[in-house]
């Protein structure tokens, strides 16, 4: 299959059909131009409709293609700041992404995204555009076209309600806009409206594609069937979450227990359809591949495949549902990921984002299927300290672990292939503290990953390119937006809250399982509904690290006190591989940061241009 081209946007720019700004205005929405060429000039063919639908694809992406940064709000992983780039001279790749403070603390994050809010609805609008166009070619259609751009508009409707499911997901009641805006003015007096309501249309818009589009798609990174089924799931399962667990910070919205089991029902009769009816597997048929030999990395675990363009990525065997497409080196298209979770010593990468010490804790002995004993984090200097039992620094302490340890993550004496330059420069150690440093293993001389924005003892694995040929920002891999791991996890929740534990829940949940080289969960973890969710809870941190999902989850959860502590607690400190104290989270922490920390506020900018916009209650 081919990928969609994103080159494509620089005709439609010229056709006056998508439009980047030449400077980060501060209007609610992107502006879309009136002049060049006619529109009827334009919109005559199913040609001229997908291309279109391409500028809406290019201009969405970059609200979902980093969200690991998300993952900074989470215990797991610390995202120290964030990083820009320039797109044709003028668009910023993550600028939606950019936080005010300039990082992402756990304890006080939600005031950190008021751009996401600004680049959100400047995606509704290229949406809009593209589905209010395609709607006027809908009578003077002919019965073969008339398919295809209705699926066009089925896509572009997906794409609005993934673009309005972040918005309620952030900041609850949002202003709704379903037409096309061509002036400030049409919006400057815009209100918010009640979550419900959004939520409704959200519903509409992901049925509506479900019902149009093919049950596979044309080509790589544009959506099909199953990906507006496991929209429409997954936003029924947000829903029931707020329903059974509040959401009092939105002081509009009432919970309903009734709400809550009704929408837990639907969201799984999704996730099932999507499980049985498309042919669908996991990367590889979920099969774990080999761990390798410590320390080396010419063979890993499969799941690290799973997410590198050469082997694994795009549809990655059916795993991937959807993806948001990049074109690589040259295309000036490309993705951050390298630049962002990599070191120096590859391409002159900044680790901007890296797992925490307590990750490695998560992933459970392959032998008793189960957690294994804490690790000790010790400093190498003390006597004995790479050969102590348990100890944090000593590589046999990572034996016989969860096989997506050795895929996600890295630790002292792991080796990665150094790039420079598109070349590579050979296999390079991480060691803790030790950055670009001469060091003799076997009696082989390597120099040490320099990795100095670390302050954890681990860095990324995961969507850590192995080979050269790709700068830190110029990669052709394919963020996944929806993946059907994601599906089984979330099919085994939904069913679990209604029934407790299922035997197809539980199979789905093993299979995931399955891919780490895990055995089945044991009976106590499946034993009542409690214990199930946990084991579940346990699945979503590991298979999920690194693509923005965890903070989501303890929001609509409401398991931020639980993961951290009580208000006024003594705080929470993230330590190192060496037992030194990084950094103290949530120490005599007041009521209202925590509430805070559960809804997003209102960008004052916004407020100050629109005297209808309401703000969150604790924001007030």
């Amino acid at each position: 299959m081919k990928k969609i081209s994103l080159k494509i946007i620089t005709i439609i720019v010229f056709a006056g059909l998508v439009f980047f700004p030449s400077s980060c205005t501060e209007d609610l929405l992107d502006q879309q131009p009136t002049t060049d060429l006619a529109a009827s000039a334009f919109w005559q063919t199913e040609a001229d409709a997908t291309y279109a639908l391409y500028g809406a694809y290019s201009s969405i992406r970059p609200l979902f293609d980093r969200d690991y940064y998300f993952d900074g709000q989470g215990e797991y992983v610390r995202v120290r700041s964030n990083t820009l780039s320039t797109i044709d001279g003028n668009l910023q790749k993550g600028d939606a992404y950019r936080a005010g403070s300039g990082g992402y603390d756990p304890s006080g994050y939600g005031d950190d995204f008021d751009k996401m809010y600004r680049y959100l609805y400047g995606g509704v609008n290229r949406a809009n555009y593209v589905i209010e166009n395609v709607k006027k070619m809908l009578p003077s259609a002919s019965a073969s076209s008339l398919p295809g751009l209705e699926a066009v508009i089925g896509e572009a409707r997906l794409l609005r309600g993934m673009v309005y499911f972040r918005l309620i997901s952030m900041w609850g009641d949002v202003p709704y806009i379903s037409k096309i805006i061509y002036t400030n003015s049409e919006v400057a007096n815009l209100g918010r409206i009640p979550m419900t309501q959004v939520k409704d249309s959200i519903m509409a818009d992901f049925t509506y594609a479900f019902e149009k589009l093919p049950a596979k798609a044309s080509q790589i990174g544009r959506a099909a069937k199953p990906a507006a089924l496991a929209f429409r799931g997954k936003l029924q399962l947000y829903w029931a979450c707020w329903n059974k667990f509040g959401w009092p910070e939105l002081d509009t919205f009432t919970p309903s227990a009734t709400e809550a089991d009704v929408a837990y029902k639907a969201a799984a009769a999704d996730f099932k359809s999507v499980i049985e009816d498309y042919g669908l597997n996991l990367f590889r048929n979920g099969d774990p591949g080999s761990w390798g030999t410590m320390g080396n990395a010419d063979v890993l675990p499969n799941y690290y495949y799973m997410f590198i363009p050469s082997t694994g990525n795009a549809n990655a065997d059916g795993e991937m549902i959807m993806v948001f497409t990049h074109g690589g080196t040259g295309t000036n298209q490309g993705e951050e990921l390298m630049r962002d979770v990599s070191g120096r010593s590859h391409e002159g990468s900044q680790c901007w984002v890296h797992p925490r010490y307590e990750i490695a804790d998560r992933y459970q002995s392959t032998v008793t299927g189960d957690f294994a004993a804490k690790l000790i984090p010790t400093n190498p200097s003390t006597s004995g300290a790479r050969t102590k039992l348990n100890s944090a620094v000593n590589v046999a302490s990572y034996a016989n672990r969860d096989y997506r340890m050795k895929a996600s993550i890295m630790w002292d004496y792991e080796k990665s292939i150094g790039l420079n330059s598109l070349k590579e420069t050979g296999w390079c150690p991480f060691i803790y503290k030790t950055w670009n440093a001469a060091v003799t293993i076997d009696g082989v001389k390597y120099t040490s990953y320099n990795t100095d924005g670390c302050n954890s003892g681990y860095v990324f694995r995961k969507f850590l390119r192995n080979y050269a040929g790709q700068g830190r920002s110029d990669g052709d891999y394919n963020w996944p937006v929806m993946r059907l791991a994601d599906v089984f996890l979330m099919y085994a929740e939904a069913t679990n809250e209604v029934y407790g534990p299922q035997p197809d829940a539980i199979a789905l949940v093993n299979r995931v399982r399955h891919r780490g080289n895990l055995p089945a969960l044991a009976a106590d973890k499946t034993a009542d509904k409690t214990s199930f969710f946990a084991a579940i809870e346990q699945e979503r941190i590991v298979e999920l690290l690194g693509e923005g999902q965890r903070a989501f989850d303890l929001r609509r959860w409401r398991a931020i006190e639980r993961v951290w502590c009580p208000p006024y607690g003594d705080g929470v400190w993230r330590i190192d591989s060496h037992g030194a104290n990084q950094t103290r989270y949530f120490q005599n922490t007041s009521e209202l940061t925590y509430q805070r920390g559960y809804i997003f506020r209102i960008p004052p900018g916004e407020r100050d241009r629109n005297p209808n916009l309401t703000q969150n209650t604790p924001w007030l």
